[in-house]
């Protein structure tokens, strides 16, 4: 493997950890896509360092336990400021 996309894995993985960041939010904040983070951190860590790779999967899988709720939220936000158009002279 060469050695930029380990630089990049454990850079992303270290992104991850510390601004508490979903894969979606990684991929911007690197200019890369959801597909290559979400290769980097769960098949090429997993090789490279294992301690980093339980730390970024512990944070990985509370986003995905709660992505469900912030989908809501979105959608609840969206519909409020549509409601609130309607409503304003």
């Amino acid at each position: 493997m060469k050695d930029y996309i380990e630089e990049r894995a454990v850079s992303a993985a270290q992104y991850i950890i510390e601004n508490n960041a979903t894969v979606r939010k990684t991929a911007k904040a690197f200019n890369i896509s959801k597909s290559t983070v979400h290769k980097d951190v769960h098949e090429r860590l997993k090789k490279i360092n294992p301690a980093l790779y339980s730390d970024a999967q512990r944070v990985l899988e509370v986003n995905k336990s709660e992505r469900h709720i912030r989908g809501g939220m979105a959608t609840r936000e969206k519909y409020l400021k549509q409601r609130s158009k309607k409503l304003s002279p």
